[in-house]
Parts: structure tokens; sequence; C-alpha cells
């Protein structure tokens, strides 16, 4: 038999990987950057995210970042109830 540098892909090498990509999905979800609805579907929760979850009047608008959009909603007495989802 020859040495060779080629990787055989068998039962063993296929439950690792499928336990790392538990472990990473996993890993995602405690940290924040991925989210699982009741309902089965995700969410990504980084970089813009999802607002599903938030009230129409509490979403910011495009072309807002989060900081300017608290700062906003602070300002107005009927949305400063909206600043508790933006913890």
């Amino acid at each position: 038999m020859e040495n060779s540098d080629s990787i055989e892909i068998n039962g063993k090498l296929i439950l690792y990987a499928l336990a790392m990509a538990a472990i990473l999905i996993l890993a995602l979800m405690g940290l924040g950057i991925v989210e699982v609805n009741f309902d089965g579907k995700a969410n990504g929760n980084a970089a813009g995210g999802s607002y599903s979850n938030i009230p129409e009047k509490c979403r910011p608008p495009e072309g807002y970042d989060i900081e300017s959009w608290k700062e906003h909603l602070g300002h107005h007495a009927e949305t400063k109830s909206c600043l508790e989802y933006f913890k």
C-alpha cells in the first residue's frame, strides 16, 4: 500500500464533522449571533439584525444606526418605552 496524503472519508469522519457543526451553531447561538425562534426559523442577529419581534413604531428605519435611534427614541415621550428593546 502506498502512503498518500488524501483523507479517507468514513462514518467516523462524518460524525466528527456533524458534531463540530453542532458545536459551532450552539456557540453562535450563545453569542447571540444566531437566534432560533419557536417556529424553528433562524434569524441572523448580527449587523443589521432582525426586528420582527419589536413593535413597528420602535423599529429603526433604514439608515439609522442603533445608537442614534436610541437617542431619537429617548427624546419622545411616546417612544421612550421602546428603549427596553435595545438594552
